[in-house]
């Protein structure tokens, strides 16, 4: 055996299992190649990427439409080509796709297979037409934004709990961002200069009523609060793809301000805010309202009702006669088991009540619960849940961005961001129940979660609803006493056919209850009213920090749980004092039932419903649909005006200035008529004269108290006669009468002066001038 070489073992043996399988797969790597470009080249999913492709359309030139024929005529081209037939492209009859083979990647055989297939194709005569593919850049339909805090906001875009949010992006997408629409913010100013707000300012739409100017920017205060309104403003309309802090529900809208709460606050500053331009301003955001405390029953005042009126105003005359959109917040009383019923502007007909929900779809604990709550959508919960993250004030300790804005105060704003369109939203804690118009509703969130694409959709196809109508009760003197728990005072209204034929109502909308009872405790009671159908609405719910001892005096609360159903038939209220201590017993004094409503029938309703439900699929969202919508009325706008504490100093200073001189020319008056009468006694009797002060000699002034003679005779000679006047008359002709200023010219008469002395001397202790 050779040096060197090593001797195999059993080389005439025959190959064992193991090396046979070797052999076997070393066979099959061998072959990956081959059989990969074959797959490559056998469908439309594996195209390799840079290989060269064409799309033909093929003609049979037998005039055979078979499928067969014409795969056999797209391998013959793919084979003249120098391509390979990948197949039929998708269900296109007589479209195929001829992809370039495997092991051609060097770029001057890819070049000469290109000029080859080009030349080919070109002059098949069973290509009707061919097409290179080339490498198409698509991107995902989603919206980008370069905003910083943008990830951060879940309430726009859940991302950790897809479906736990406003639904907002897939608008968006279709280019529906609120353009063309003011919202205006009614707070303590609104900081327009900061970059996420300033290119969306509306300052046509704007005012600051605390100081009188058109001017809403936010005064720092030793508190550091005056940035809610900025607040509030962020989460409607801030600007997208800024680089700066975060993004609005609603960025293509304009944003406006008016500065009220910064200050003292009456009945007339809330009227004239809320109908300040509101030819300008479509939707008025309110994130405020009367102290959660759980004990205070607050609204627009009870005797002068000036707020209520202008909310009504707005809401027929405001926006070219659409309407004005009052937005509130129902309040964050919740943990002293406050009711948004005992809010006065939370339960008018005239405002959308917005509550709130957390993250996980939950009450939290600041929250109040009413019958009068239209819905709720999304804010902060308790500290282990995120809050809203919006735009802030950089002033005093603002850094112009935050991560903690909550309560209800951040729900009002995303609702106003968006226009009321309800959905269901399932939450076991909560007290659903459908009414029989079909609608389901619960104290805790009204009608259901916003939803911003059901509400653009809804938009897209709506159409005025009919006028408003009403039916208001006479007031029902009852004088019973309430009961303790578990018994209940029930009295009841039948609401007639014939009741409602004036007014036209069918179907209800807000159904109001006013009630004076008198009871120790007002936090006690507990009021429901009860529905024709039945629906139940807990409109006065107990609150154990309430212990006014004044009860209700003409308080008006009000539920939406009965929209839809039938106006006619049979209310009950009933009433019970739910307390534990032994107090006096409740009176119901009087109560009155006031129903809101249209003309529309239940069958009109479900028409409506079936409509809006079809619209959901987006069908209708795209620029070529529109409705035609009436043109709004030419209303003029009202500016009102504002009595500000420096007008107020004026006009006391002028009204004082008025009555002083008032009584000084009555004084003048008077004691002129008194001295012209004292003239008159003086001509018929004799005339008291004063004696002259040698002082008033020296300086000639005595002629002012100088009797004066009427006349003198024929010689010159004064006559002595009783009747003189002093010179003092002659200051005051007009309180003469003529005829004593007028002699008789045929008269030979003279009168006479008491002595002969001449005018000038005046000299004497008696001396007359004649």
């Amino acid at each position: 055996m050779p040096k060197g070489r090593q001797k195999v073992p059993h080389l005439n043996a025959p190959l064992g299992l193991p090396i046979c399988l070797w052999l076997e797969l070393t066979g099959l790597l061998f072959m990956v190649p081959w059989v990969m470009g074959l797959s490559k080249a056998s469908g439309l999913d594996n195209l390799g990427a840079g290989g060269l492709s064409w799309a033909v359309h093929l003609d049979s030139l037998e005039g055979e439409r078979k499928e067969e024929s014409l795969m056999q005529q797209a391998d013959a081209l793919a084979q003249a080509a120098g391509l390979v037939n990948a197949g039929r492209i998708g269900e296109l009859h007589g479209h195929y796709l001829l992809v370039q083979p495997a092991g051609h990647r060097q770029a001057m055989e890819v070049e000469a297979m290109r000029q080859q297939a080009e030349a080919v194709l070109a002059r098949h005569e069973a290509v009707r037409w061919h097409s290179e593919q080339r490498l198409l850049k698509r991107a995902k339909r989603s919206i980008h934004f370069n905003d910083p805090k943008y990830p951060q906001q879940w309430h726009l875009n859940n991302r950790r709990s897809p479906g736990r949010d406003i639904n907002v992006t897939g608008v968006w997408e279709r280019n529906v961002t609120g353009r063309g629409v003011t919202v205006v913010v009614v707070d303590d100013g609104v900081e327009h200069t900061i970059q996420d707000i300033a290119p969306n300012y509306s300052p046509e739409g704007s005012y600051d009523l605390n100081s009188n100017d058109p001017d809403p920017m936010p005064h720092p205060d030793a508190e550091n609060g005056n940035h809610h309104g900025t607040r509030c403003a962020g989460e409607i309309a801030a600007v997208p793809n800024n680089s700066f802090c975060a993004v609005g529900v609603a960025y293509g809208s304009r944003i406006a301000g008016i500065r009220v709460l910064d200050g003292p606050l009456t009945d007339s500053m809330e009227a004239v805010a809320f109908n300040k331009h509101y030819q300008i301003n479509d939707i008025y955001s309110c994130s405020w309202g009367p102290d959660d405390d759980g004990k205070t029953v607050d609204g627009p005042h009870q005797l002068g009702k000036v707020t209520e009126a202008a909310l009504q105003h707005g809401v027929i005359a405001g926006r070219q006669g659409f309407g004005s959109i009052f937005v509130v917040a129902s309040g964050n009383g919740g943990q002293h088991n406050d009711n948004c019923n005992y809010d006065g502007y939370a339960n008018s007909i005239y405002t959308v009540t917005i509550g709130a929900v957390d993250e996980e779809g939950r009450m939290p604990f600041y929250a109040e619960e009413c019958a009068s709550m239209l819905a709720v959508t999304f804010s902060g919960g308790d500290k282990m849940l995120r809050s809203i993250v919006t735009t802030d004030w950089d002033l005093q300790k603002g850094t112009g961005c935050t991560e903690g804005h909550t309560g209800t105060s951040a729900a009002a704003p995303l609702a106003a961001g968006m226009i009321a369109l309800m959905l269901q939203y399932e939450d076991h804690h909560a007290d659903w129940l459908t009414n029989e118009a079909g609608f389901s509703h619960s104290h805790q969130h009204g009608f259901g979660l916003l939803n911003a694409w059901r509400l653009v959709n809804a938009a897209k196809i709506w159409t005025s609803v009919p006028y408003l109508t009403s039916y208001v009760s006479p007031v029902l003197k009852e004088n019973k006493a309430v009961p303790r728990s578990p018994h209940s005072l029930e009295v009841l209204w039948n609401v007639s056919r014939m009741d409602l034929e004036m007014s036209g109502l069918k179907t209800l909308e807000h159904v109001a209850v006013t009630v004076s009872i008198t009871h120790p405790r007002r936090g006690s009671l507990e009021l429901k009213l009860f529905c024709p159908s039945g629906m139940m609405s807990l409109i006065g719910a107990p609150r154990s920090m309430d212990s006014d001892p004044n009860g209700f005096s003409d308080w008006t609360f009000s539920t939406v749980r009965c929209w839809g159903e039938r106006a006619r038939g049979i209310y009950r209220l009933a009433i019970r004092d739910v307390g534990d201590e032994p107090l006096q017993v409740g009176i119901l004094q009087q109560w009155q039932l006031t129903l809101y409503g249209s003309m529309w029938s239940p069958v009109d309703i479900k028409d409506r419903q079936s409509l809006l439900e079809s619209a959901m699929s987006g069908k209708y969202l795209h620029d070529g649909f529109t409705l035609p919508c009436p043109p709004g009325l030419n209303i003029p706008e009202e500016d009102g005006y504002t009595i500000t504490p420096n007008t107020l100093k004026t006009l006391v200073l002028v009204g004082c200035f008025t009555v002083f001189w008032t009584i000084y020319y009555m004084l003048e008056v008077y004691l002129s008529q008194r001295n012209m009468a004292s003239t008159q006694g003086c001509r018929t009797g004799h005339c008291p004269w004063p004696q002259r002060s040698q002082n008033s000699r020296e300086v000639g002034t005595e002629l002012e108290s100088v009797p004066l003679c009427n006349s003198k005779d024929q010689d010159g000679v004064d006559s002595e006669n009783g009747n003189c006047t002093t010179t003092s008359s002659f200051l005051t002709p007009e309180l003469l009468r003529e005829g004593d200023w007028n002699l008789s010219q045929s008269s030979k008469s003279v009168l006479d002066c008491p002595q002969h002395q001449p005018p000038d001397l005046l000299q004497g202790k008696d001396g007359q001038i004649c």
